[in-house]
């Protein structure tokens, strides 16, 4: 249960304006309460909608056509895999979405009440309710618009008859305002969305319009989701990719159900507010403010689904929303490595904004290419093949406004490595070969010396400053663990998003950041890139050191001290090397964390096989042989700390990797423990072999 210590941390990071809106919140939803006791609203008749009724915002008939072979297989072959009941959400293996229980908990065995005003449900007391992203993601209803698709690529008639099954189970299992599928804005937007292209892509199946807009379940369904996404949008220090989904939502269902009196209203109010909040929530350069790249590509996603939405409608996008979409897009061309993946920075809960694409397609290069269709790739750009769904849908209903000539924004002529508003650096020693190989031997190292996160709780920040992310063709070689879990889970939650879960240095046994909750942050480490030197151009990056320099302030209540961090690539040498100092009068015990990707097996010198050891601190330094498929290094560590590895440990958790939300796995990490002294420089070079 939420404490009431809680309440007043959370307090204490709001405005006077966000206070106020909350308080209006709470009032409206002890008035909406009332509610549940009579047949139909007071203040709306008992039929909202208008008597014309029509979907008018269908796909082309040869955008299928378009669709590349592998990518329809992966459809197909997923679709029947859900037409068997089976699928998997967060590492949860479940068979029964045949006829699913839509408030059952499979992993923890629990289910949420049913009949319960939503408002009154603790939806993050797992006790209470189970592990509540366990039960919303099915009823994100993603799973319904990937059998839609099979039924739009195929014709096949037992994907469309599912579907309309499970959307009339759902609606018949979770009225208005009852239960926890009420209880989150975030969770009506993305349905909303999936209940627009659910539409869309059984245009042509005889029951489409019997199961939308014939009937009366499914009408007053769209139309509560939409009311309640208008009362309650998420405000002042909540406005981060919650409202984005919120909105993104809002936009579609009134775009593409504009079936009800307040139909022109609720679709211009979004999409004005949808195009701030896009422009709030990403800075100048094109990166996510939450400095979590998973939100930056669910933004995008939401973004672009949104704006293509609107355009099939008929409805003017803002110029700006375009801009801010691209800008985006091109951030995301410029951070990935040779293999198209992004950095792994901040919170990660493997959320998608539209899903129409089986299992096993990149979406990294799925957004790439729908940025592509929409607004042309530029030169700098990685190569990639469309091997999607989802882009030649989007781009089908966008191409009406000619997208890439209606967007006033210069773009950026050669890729960009440093983005000084968002204080992330790529330093990289070659680029994704431009015929459309992949360089075998890329050394890519982000360097983090920006922001803690966005807004004043940094919801989805991890205590990461200075930490740095390396790989090698793709694969991590110093990893950022990942994130695992959000709620039930405290210590886990704690460690993941821990400075001592991150390559960094941690002072003092504390946090760089201090916690008030598991999406809470009280105090946030400020900061600060003092320099990077880049080299310029394609010839300069094969021969010439890249360097970057930065510190934070995270440790002034404990002494003072300071953490400056540099970091140089040598493209020649294929060396990387990384100087530690901490700034102040006084020593502080210290511990140096480098956790190594999961498929890094570890040779520390001294160090006894099994789960850790300490290595003998010798005047040369300590080194550890690395080696993983496709290639070798030689770690060379400080001397003056005294190493151990450590490897699936639980009390307390250290030594884990998480490939994706609700799974982790072993993974080495090396602990170098000692002291810090004024004027010292702890220095770690990583050498790898051709």
């Amino acid at each position: 249960m939420t404490s009431p210590g809680w309440y007043l941390r959370r307090l204490s990071r709001m405005g006077p304006r966000e206070v106020a809106g909350r308080a209006a919140d709470a009032v409206r939803r002890r008035r909406w309460r009332r509610l549940l006791t009579v047949p139909a609203w007071p203040d709306a008749p008992a039929a909202p909608w208008l008597a014309w009724r029509r979907f008018n915002t269908g796909l082309p008939a040869q955008v299928w056509a378009q669709v590349p072979d592998t990518a329809a297989a992966r459809l197909v072959g997923t679709a029947d895999r859900l037409l068997d009941g089976h699928a998997e959400y967060f590492g949860v293996s479940r068979d029964d979405l045949v006829n699913p229980d839509w408030s059952l908990d499979p992993k923890t065995g629990r289910r949420a009440p049913t009949e319960a005003y939503a408002f009154d449900i603790a939806y993050r007391d797992e006790a209470a309710v189970g592990d509540i992203k366990q039960i919303w993601e099915p009823s994100r209803h993603q799973h319904l618009t990937v059998l839609a698709a099979a039924y739009a690529h195929t014709g096949d008639y037992r994907y469309a008859a599912r579907v309309a099954d499970h959307l009339k189970s759902w609606w018949a299992a979770n009225p208005p305002l009852r239960g926890v599928h009420w209880v989150s804005g975030i969770e009506l937007g993305i349905r909303l969305l999936s209940w627009v292209w659910v539409r869309r892509l059984l245009d042509g199946w005889p029951g489409a319009a019997g199961l939308f807009e014939d009937n009366p379940e499914a009408l007053h369904q769209i139309w509560h989701h939409q009311r309640w996404l208008a009362a309650f949008p998420s405000r002042g220090s909540s406005a981060n990719n919650h409202v984005i989904a919120e909105l993104a939502g809002q936009v579609s269902a009134a775009c593409a159900f504009p079936w009800y009196p307040q139909s022109p209203d609720w679709r211009d109010e979004a999409l004005s507010s949808l195009d701030e909040h896009l422009q709030a929530n990403t800075f100048g350069s094109g990166l996510n403010r939450e400095l979590a790249t998973e939100y930056h590509g669910l933004v995008l996603e939401l973004g672009l689904a949104a704006a293509a939405e609107a355009c099939a409608a008929g409805a003017t996008v803002p110029a700006s929303t375009w801009s801010t979409l691209q800008r985006m897009t091109d951030a995301l061309a410029a951070v990935v490595d040779s293999r198209l993946r992004p950095p792994r920075q901040g919170d990660a809960d493997d959320g998608h904004g539209l899903i129409v694409d089986g299992t096993g397609t990149d979406r990294w290069a799925s957004l790439l290419a729908t940025g592509d269709a929409l607004f042309g790739r530029l030169d700098w750009w990685p190569r990639l093949q469309a091997d999607d769904v989802r882009t030649p849908l989007l781009a089908a209903l966008a191409v009406p406004v000619k997208v890439p000539g209606d967007v006033p924004v210069s773009r950026p002529a050669r890729r960009p490595d440093h983005f000084s508003d968002a204080g992330l650096t790529i330093l990289r020693t070659s680029s994704p070969d431009p015929a459309g190989s992949r360089t075998g031997g890329e050394i890519w190292c982000r360097c983090d010396g920006g922001p803690h996160g966005f807004l004043s709780i940094a919801a989805h920040a991890h205590a990461d400053a200075l930490s740095i992310e390396v790989r090698h063709d793709g694969v991590d070689v110093l990893a950022d663990p990942g994130t695992y879990c959000y709620h039930g889970q405290p210590q886990w939650r704690s460690y993941f998003r821990s400075t001592l879960g991150h390559n960094t240095l941690q002072l003092d046994g504390c946090d760089q950041s201090v916690s008030g909750g598991p999406f809470l942050w009280t105090r946030h480490a400020h900061s600060r890139v003092l320099a990077v030197d880049l080299p310029a151009g394609p010839a300069a990056g094969r021969s010439t050191a890249a360097r970057w320099c930065a510190e934070h302030d995270g440790y002034l209540r404990a002494g003072p001290a300071v953490h400056r961090r540099r970091v140089e690539l040598d493209p020649a040498k294929r060396e990387l090397t990384v100087y530690d100092e901490v700034l102040g009068p006084q020593p502080h015990p210290c511990r140096l964390a480098f956790h190594l990707g999961p498929l890094v097996a570890v040779d520390l010198d001294s160090v006894d096989s099994g789960s850790s050891g300490s290595v003998d601190s010798g005047s040369g330094g300590d080194t550890a042989l690395l080696s993983w498929p496709g290639g070798t290094a030689r770690l060379r560590l400080p001397a003056q700390l005294t190493w151990s590895a450590h490897r699936g440990e639980t009390e307390p958790p250290l030594g884990w990797y998480s490939p994706g939300f609700g799974r982790r796995e072993p993974a080495t990490t090396l602990i170098g423990s000692g002291t810090s002294t004024p004027g010292g420089v702890l220095t770690t070079v990583l050498r790898f072999h051709s």
